[in-house]
């Protein structure tokens, strides 16, 4: 008889700004990678604004030179992954209304709140919706079975918008600055460019 005491492997942290085409890349693959390996990826909303704050960075695509080369590689790493993409004719966007939202319903099903994830990410970099919209916001989380009301309720309320304050602050003092920015047993992985590595670490316990 055996005394099968191990403990289940520590969950993956997922950090994505709804405004990120790497983050989309990697939120349509980071579940199914970790998988393979039994681990449970946490989602984490994060707002990339406030980290040019911090470090003086801008968005990509207002930088000379790197911006021009970034919206090339952009398209090419959809290629590369198999994804739908299209650019999006405002770019980048607010997404603070998207992110409380997938925070508000993540603290109630996690499930849901990634199926709200998907479908605002394939919105904003498929079908070129812009998802910097209240209502666009709500209309989304409705398809996913949401109450369109309440939701609208609390996404102007003071609550959700300290919470998502509170989740970006811990994001910034874990050490994230970028979308996507990935966790595993304390190590960090940034980029989905980053994913062939982040799976060679799951397999191995490291490198």
């Amino acid at each position: 008889m055996t005394d099968d005491t191990r403990q289940p492997a520590a969950p993956i942290d997922f950090y994505f700004d709804f405004s990120s085409p790497y983050g989309y890349f990697a939120a349509e693959k980071i579940d199914a990678l970790a998988a393979r390996y039994g681990r449970a990826v946490h989602w984490h909303p994060f707002l990339l604004g406030v980290t040019f704050k911090v470090t003086g960075l801008a968005p990509l695509p207002t930088i000379p030179l790197k911006g021009a080369y970034s919206l090339h590689d952009i398209e090419r790493s959809a290629r590369y992954f198999g994804l739908p993409f299209r650019q999006p004719g405002t770019f980048p966007i607010s997404t603070q209304h998207a992110a409380r939202a997938f925070l508000w319903l993540n603290d109630r099903n996690p499930a849901r709140a990634k199926a709200f994830g998907l479908a605002a990410y394939r919105a904003y970099f498929v079908d070129d919706v812009n998802i910097s919209d209240l209502a666009v916001v709500l209309d989304l989380a409705a398809k996913q079975g949401v109450d369109r009301d309440e939701l609208a309720v609390v996404l102007t309320g003071t609550e959700i918008k300290a919470r998502l304050a509170a989740e970006v602050e811990l994001g910034l003092s874990r050490g994230v600055f970028g979308s996507p920015f990935v966790f595993v047993d304390g190590e960090a992985f940034w980029g989905a460019d980053r994913l062939p590595q982040l799976e060679r670490w799951l397999a191995e316990g490291g490198f």
